[in-house]
């Protein structure tokens, strides 16, 4: 089945869903509606048709820009909190914290893609980020919402040379406009398992 297929396809099981989920039929007509729904959507995912789904990412600021990375990437969102400094490591590891009872970095976000630096504010947040079992603090300008974003929304590719400022296009997966708003999606991975965070050591 081509692409063009599978979407038109998507877009009919949606749609009888759709129809069957807003209808107000009696307690028994209702329970048979939602049994109905949930074998379309069964049978469409066992036939290999994709439904559309909305992960949820979280929003971040940085730069007078929105970033977001996927939920299932975050730890957690904290304010600032006392740091241990520790020696032969570049500026932009401000140091080490305990995080719940373990000891992770944390990161100068502004510093680590060379922009301008700000005094922390009110509104400065540390942001853990994890994949597998490396956990690091990002300290970012904000956090603003959790956010469902429709990967169908999400662009990727040429189109991120235009929309996605250099100073972070290494790390990104791409972009989201949503209500007028340019969201630019983080690769967490690629981040967290980038060259320049490997290679934190001051060489001596």
């Amino acid at each position: 089945m081509s692409s063009e297929d599978l979407r038109k396809s998507q877009q009919d099981v949606l749609s009888i869903v759709q129809q069957l989920r807003s209808l107000s039929p009696s307690a028994a007509q209702s329970l048979a509606l939602q049994t109905a729904a949930a074998s379309i959507e069964s049978d469409v995912s066992s036939r290999g048709v994709p439904l559309a789904t909305n992960e949820q990412y979280l929003v971040f600021s940085l730069a007078d820009r929105e970033l977001a990375v996927k939920a299932e990437f975050v730890q957690g969102v904290e304010r600032l909190a006392d740091l241990t400094p520790v020696p032969n490591v570049v500026p932009w590891v401000r140091g080490v914290m305990n995080l719940r009872g373990s000891i992770v970095s944390v990161v100068d976000t502004r510093m680590l893609l060379d922009l301008e630096l700000l005094p922390y504010s009110p509104r400065t947040r540390l942001l853990s980020l994890q994949y597998n079992e490396m956990v690091i603090c990002f300290v970012v300008d904000g956090v603003s919402e959790m956010l469902p974003i429709p990967s169908e929304t999400i662009i990727n590719g040429n189109v991120r040379q235009a929309t996605i400022p250099q100073w972070v296009l290494p790390y990104t997966a791409g972009c989201a406009l949503i209500a007028h708003r340019m969201v630019v999606i983080l690769d967490v991975p690629r981040l967290l398992f980038s060259e320049k965070i490997q290679q934190y050591k001051i060489p001596g």
